[in-house]
């Protein structure tokens, strides 16, 4: 009987997984997530859109500012897809480059409010004391004032030959960040009380580093389910304001301004009003919708 060596193969150990995460877990949630996945799609086309009109529009369509008076208040037609409006312009064309200023308000009203609100809440909820007493009450201050009725003061002050995109964006942001800032401060007050936080301070790391890399990452959910919801409110506030006439002003074209025009002649043009009016409500939509999935993959309640 002979000895046979049987080599084996060296076993390797089990890979060890990554401990969850709150970031892992939500972003989990979210691709297994019918709304969120839906209000996505909605929003990257309404993007590209924005981006790149051009891509929706057909080989023979009519310019956005190209009107014709013996066109006006066509109905649906080949020529005319969403037919025309009171001066004779395209509807389709003008709803699909409207979608351009009334996103661009909608995003950089959130990125304004967000990151002023952001860093102001940080720095309260963090020190604390006088700090926060200054803050929270500068931030009551502009609270206590509407953030549409605010806008609407603002603009009216103006001047409509003032309005564009960037004095709408002011006016809505000016208003708008005390609600983040309070949303900031709470996340920051309960996270800066937590082991790890202690454990950071103990071993020396300064403050800018506790809030950069422990705090700040741990805080800015809510934060961010709440930015992701006012991106819907802003695009709505400005339609408000464009349909009340202190908002985006001509040759500029929103969902706003394009609803104000044909509210007049709705009975004999009803496509002009219907057309932006149902696009603007799809974007709001698409935002609450994607907030509402965010708030669910964020919260640990709903775990």
């Amino acid at each position: 009987m002979s000895d046979t060596l049987t080599e084996q193969k060296p076993v390797k150990p089990p890979k060890q997984k990554r401990p969850a995460s709150l970031w892992s877990d939500a972003l989990y949630d979210l691709r297994r997530s019918k709304v969120f996945i839906i209000a996505a799609v909605l929003i990257a086309i309404l993007v590209v859109m924005s981006i790149i009109p051009g891509l929706f529009s057909p080989v023979n369509a009519f310019d956005s500012s190209t009107c014709d008076l013996t066109i006006a208040r066509q109905g649906v037609s080949s020529a005319h897809w969403f037919g025309t409006d009171n001066l004779g312009c395209d509807t389709y064309s003008r709803v699909i480059y409207g979608a351009r200023i009334s996103i661009m308000v909608g995003v950089f009203s959130t990125l304004a409010t967000t990151l002023i609100g952001g860093l102001l809440g940080l720095l309260a909820g963090f020190y604390g004391r006088w700090t926060d007493t200054v803050l929270s009450r500068l931030a009551e201050v502009f609270f206590a004032v509407p953030s549409t009725l605010g806008a609407l003061l603002i603009l009216a002050v103006v001047g409509r030959d003032n309005a564009g995109i960037w004095t709408v964006v002011l006016a809505l942001s000016v208003l708008a960040w005390p609600m983040v800032l309070r949303i900031m401060r709470a996340a920051v007050m309960s996270s800066k009380s937590q082991d790890y936080v202690v454990a950071a301070r103990a071993l020396g790391a300064g403050p800018g580093r506790i809030m950069q890399r422990h705090i700040l990452p741990n805080a800015v959910a809510p934060v961010i389910v709440v930015a992701t919801m006012n991106m819907g409110v802003f695009i709505a506030a400005e339609a408000a304001l464009s349909f009340l006439g202190v908002g985006i002003q001509s040759p500029d074209i929103s969902w706003g301004l394009m609803i104000a025009d044909a509210r007049n002649r709705f009975l004999q043009a009803p496509e002009a009003l219907l057309f932006p009016a149902l696009f603007l409500s799809i974007t709001v939509l698409a935002f609450v919708m994607l907030g509402d999935a965010v708030r669910d993959a964020f919260d640990p309640k709903l775990r």
